[in-house]
């Protein structure tokens, strides 16, 4: 199912929003894995029909998706809205529309009815899978309450089109009256779950919540602390309000030179060591089994995703043995 492809890449996740001309026509030019579209919170209730058909307008008149943006998706309206139909009657059938993030995700229902609208609106990208138009629209869901933590389950197993989900966590802390701080260790729980409901179902994407923080190098510097502990809790991406957060995020949501040295040093050992029968062997002082080799593969894989030059590694280290 391509909407679960491990060949998806967003450890940006951009918001524009589409109320804004100016912003709009400046999207073209990042250089970003995804650009997000904002109908949603960005844009006042008065200003959507209006924002709704500007996008319309740049999206249907754009020849193709632009090479340093991997992924263009939209974000509507929740499905309680009044506005998330008149969303989706406008912009799914573009070709151009890579994703739809759907808002207030708060179980398997609100999924199902995105992925039925799809399925009507575009029904060519969404019919016989070996067809050569077959190109489903990827929906990401943002988890942005108490309700929607407790229906992960099914709100990973309510469609194959669910391509990640995101946290929102300042309409996650309104729902629970938390107060943000700086340890973000009132979120502990449901980025864990988050992240663990995500790998369970095999999705590729598990988006972590925006850095409010964008200014100056304190801001920075804040953005690359969030950065690192997302990371660290299993996050592969994560939202970002302005542009000049992107190249920060991308950076440190892709494997880092030393770690890409070491996987294709060890995927190198490791074939190495498979072809004399060796299941087990050590790099470095370290035992290598077969969990640390798949996860160097994984490793390898995304640096090549992320643009790395794996090739060049590999010819580097095709002496490396395993020890």
């Amino acid at each position: 199912m391509a909407a679960r492809s491990s060949s998806v890449l967003r450890r940006a996740l951009l918001y524009v929003p589409a109320s804004s001309p100016r912003m709009l026509t400046k999207s073209f030019g990042l250089a970003s894995d995804n650009v997000t579209y904002d109908l949603e919170d960005s844009v006042t209730p008065t200003a959507k029909p209006q924002a709704r058909e500007a996008l319309r307008a740049h999206l249907r008149d754009l020849p193709s998706r632009p090479p340093s943006i991997s992924e263009l998706a939209i974000r509507i309206n929740a499905v309680s809205t009044p506005y998330a139909l008149d969303d989706l009657a406008a912009l799914a059938p573009l070709p151009n529309v890579d994703a739809v993030v759907l808002p207030k995700v708060n179980g398997a229902s609100d999924l199902t009815f995105l992925a039925d609208a799809l399925r009507h609106l575009a029904p060519a990208r969404h019919g016989d899978p070996s067809s050569p138009q077959y190109n489903p629209v990827k929906i990401v869901a943002l988890i942005e309450s108490a309700r929607a933590v407790m229906n992960l389950r099914e709100i990973c197993g309510a469609t194959p089109l669910l391509s990640g989900l995101i946290f929102a966590a300042e309409d996650f802390a309104l729902d629970l009256s938390l107060t943000r701080t700086p340890s973000l260790g009132e979120f502990l729980y449901a980025r864990s779950a988050i992240v663990t409901a995500a790998r369970a179902a095999e999705l590729p994407s598990t988006i972590d919540l925006v850095c409010t923080s964008y200014k100056g190098e304190e801001g920075l510097e804040r953005l690359g602390e969030e950065c690192r502990g997302g990371k660290a809790m299993g996050f592969n991406g994560k939202q970002c309000i302005h542009p000049s957060q992107v190249e920060t995020v991308q950076r440190l949501f892709a494997p880092s030179e030393k770690e890409v040295e070491w996987a294709v040093r060890c995927t190198i050992a490791d074939e190495k060591a498979a072809s004399a029968g060796r299941g087990a062997w050590t790099l470095d002082g370290a035992m290598i089994d077969a969990p640390v080799a798949n996860k160097a593969r994984e490793v390898v894989d995304k640096a090549r995703r992320c643009g790395m030059d794996v090739d060049d590694l590999r010819d580097k280290w095709k002496d490396q043995e395993p020890e």
